[in-house]
């Protein structure tokens, strides 16, 4: 009788056993990452539709743009990390060898019309017709830039594969890693018309997709450092191009970019 109880319960603890662990081998989460760093980017030129609600409707055609580091931040201000061009991703993990992941990925990106630069305008202004060249003078026409800023914010589907281990062959020690993935922009717009200046609010205006590779190294088994290049494209639907003293005005446009990035990210295993 006490074999047979003992037995009972020592295969009801196999069962239970069996269960947990088959529970952990199907998960599809099989560890996740956090990394945090900074950018830099170059813009292509820019059409630049503003629809103004007093009735102007005008476009800048190919208008030069820059980015704004900030990273003398770092050292005056080293507690406000996120002034300069700063980058995140939150990784979560498919494969217990971390060979793919599905990443949250957010980069917060400066996009800054260049002033003075010589543009064609099209359309109409004060109720008049224009087309010809003009200067981008932040006092007598207008500056437009995303610098709090342009946000893009997307999910990312990662490939890994390692290609140099450690002295022990214990672990990755060098990895490759590739990025694509697609997503929203939630820009903060800064919009000065004719002298009069507004921070707009931070909203959803458009759209993006961008592709991204580059290398980890492994400093410690679980903090690596992880250096990529990264292009794509960008589009704002409605960026708001709001002043103190008018409401409603819009601006639309698109741009390619090349971004470099540099992070340091912690593997968090389960």
């Amino acid at each position: 009788m006490i074999r047979t109880k003992l037995f009972l319960f020592l295969a009801a603890v196999s069962t239970t056993n069996l269960q947990a662990q088959d529970k952990k081998n199907t998960m599809w989460l099989k560890g996740m990452y956090f990394q945090w760093g900074y950018n830099t980017e170059h813009y292509t030129h820019s059409n630049i539709h503003f629809k103004m609600s007093n009735g102007d409707d005008f476009i800048l055609h190919k208008a030069k743009a820059h980015d704004s580091r900030d990273y003398d931040a770092i050292v005056d201000k080293p507690l406000e990390v996120s002034i300069p061009q700063y980058n995140y991703r939150l990784g979560f993990y498919l494969t217990r060898q971390h060979t793919r992941a599905v990443e949250v990925n957010f980069d917060h990106a400066k996009y800054v019309v260049t002033d003075w630069q010589k543009v064609r305008v099209t359309g109409t202004i004060n109720g008049k017709a224009v087309d010809g060249d003009s200067i981008l003078d932040r006092y007598n026409f207008l500056h437009f830039e995303h610098t709090d800023g342009a946000n893009w914010l997307h999910i990312n589907y990662v490939q890994q594969k390692g290609f140099a281990k450690n002295k022990t062959k214990t672990r990755d020690l060098l990895t490759s890693v590739w990025k694509a993935g697609a997503g929203i922009n939630i820009p903060r717009s800064d919009f000065t018309w004719k002298g009069d200046r507004l921070n707009n609010d931070f909203h959803i205006a458009g759209y993006n997709f961008s592709a991204e590779g580059g290398a980890r190294l492994y400093m410690l088994k679980k903090l690596f450092f992880e250096a990529t290049a990264k292009t794509g494209y960008v589009k704002y639907i409605n960026a708001m191009a709001n002043t103190t003293t008018t409401k409603g005005n819009r601006a639309t446009h698109s741009f390619g970019y090349v971004e470099a990035i540099a992070t340091v990210g912690f593997d968090i295993g389960f």
